[in-house]
């Protein structure tokens, strides 16, 4: 299992725009076989923050899918930020 977390700026003013170019990605995403989970999300205190949350069942399935996500276009550069993958060996419960 793969985790891809973390958050990346963008400018404050283009974030909403951002995320809603997003919106279609997201959904499709969620619908792909292998895709657990997927989140780009405004971060609630920082106005530039955008989160990202990615469960993917294998490298094999992640790869597969960004050969064939066709992300939007959007002209709004990253202005920094830190995403990792993680792989993930075992889960279980939080509580």
């Amino acid at each position: 299992m793969l985790v891809i977390a973390g958050h990346f700026k963008v400018p404050a003013d283009r974030r909403k725009a951002f995320v809603e170019a997003h919106a279609d990605l997201i959904r499709r995403a969620r619908a792909y076989p292998g895709c657990l989970d997927l989140s780009i999300s405004e971060d609630p205190f920082d106005p530039s923050r955008v989160n990202l949350m990615e469960l993917w069942e294998s490298e094999a399935i992640l790869e597969a899918w960004r050969k064939i996500s066709n992300p939007p276009k959007t002209d709004i550069q990253f202005e920094g930020g830190n995403v990792q993958k993680h792989h993930i060996s075992h889960s279980g419960p939080p509580f």
